[in-house]
């Protein structure tokens, strides 16, 4: 896809069709706390889960899977040997891959885990603006998980971090930025304040950036397209539940909005710019 490629809808509900379609089997080395959310969530969406952490497997699991994404939410060090073998197993074997810095910043040995794994060249980098912030190596205002900076902040540090290690960035917050190695730059504007109050959300969304990897070739279309797609299901969601929802029902209504969208619903709530 060139710099000049039309990026809408119809481009995002191609991809949502092709994870429908190819179910990709995405294996996350994700945290404790999420693993039933996001594996959910990548079933809701179309795409095969699958969570292993065992160093033993790690690799086998890599080659045969269609992405592979690492998250360090709950960080422990029997399972940093399997994070970085299973992104330097996918790299060897062509196969995209995700990052995502939970927490980065927040600890030393935090820091000095995520310091070797974008050495690894992930093939896409999504967190919010704290996280990514402190991966390039900035000062940044973390709340243990949570961001406390503004997006707006950290979109110099995420087009270096593109540019030096060849990865697409992702900044999450109330506007989604997606940025490519090659300056281009997508602004989504959908989403909900309410998808900060449920525990996975965030992984969640990239799990599905590994899906949609899994599926397009592109790595910056699909990152755009995952979070078009989460962030309209989230927008979607609360108006379902209404002013009087909780966090409870919002949850169980997510994965029911995730597995139903539909091209019209799509169409109509998508908010995506190409800026650059």
């Amino acid at each position: 896809m060139n710099r000049n490629s039309t990026l809408n809808a119809d481009t995002v509900w191609s991809d949502c069709c092709a994870v429908r379609t190819q179910a990709p089997l995405v294996h996350s080395l994700t945290n404790l706390v999420v693993m039933a959310f996001n594996a959910n969530t990548l079933l809701a969406a179309g795409a095969s889960p699958i969570m292993a952490h065992a160093v033993e497997e790690v690799a086998d699991l890599a080659r045969l899977s269609g992405a592979v994404v690492v998250n360090i939410g709950t960080l422990d060090a029997h399972w940093v040997p399997a994070m970085q073998l299973a992104l330097d197993t996918a790299r060897v074997a062509g196969k995209p891959s995700v990052l995502d810095p939970v927490g980065a910043g927040a600890s030393a040995y935090r820091n000095q885990v995520l310091a070797d794994l974008i050495t690894r060249r992930p093939t896409l980098v999504r967190g919010n603006a704290s996280e990514i912030l402190s991966l390039a190596g900035h000062s940044a205002n973390t709340k243990g998980v949570d961001s406390t900076d503004p997006v707006e902040l950290a979109l110099a540090a995420a087009q270096s971090l593109a540019q030096r290690y060849g990865c697409v960035v992702c900044v999450s917050g109330p506007e989604d930025h997606v940025l490519a190695p090659d300056g281009r730059h997508a602004v989504l504007r959908n989403g909900h304040p309410l998808m900060t109050r449920v525990t996975g959300v965030g992984c969640s969304a990239s799990a599905l950036v590994g899906a949609f990897a899994a599926v397009q070739p592109d790595p910056w279309r699909a990152c755009v397209s995952a979070m078009a797609y989460w962030g309209v299901v989230g927008e979607i969601a609360a108006q379902r539940i209404g002013p009087d929802g909780g966090t409870g029902r919002y949850a169980s209504t997510l994965l029911d909005v995730a597995s139903t969208l539909s091209a019209t619903a799509l169409q109509q709530t998508l908010r995506v710019e190409v800026v650059a």
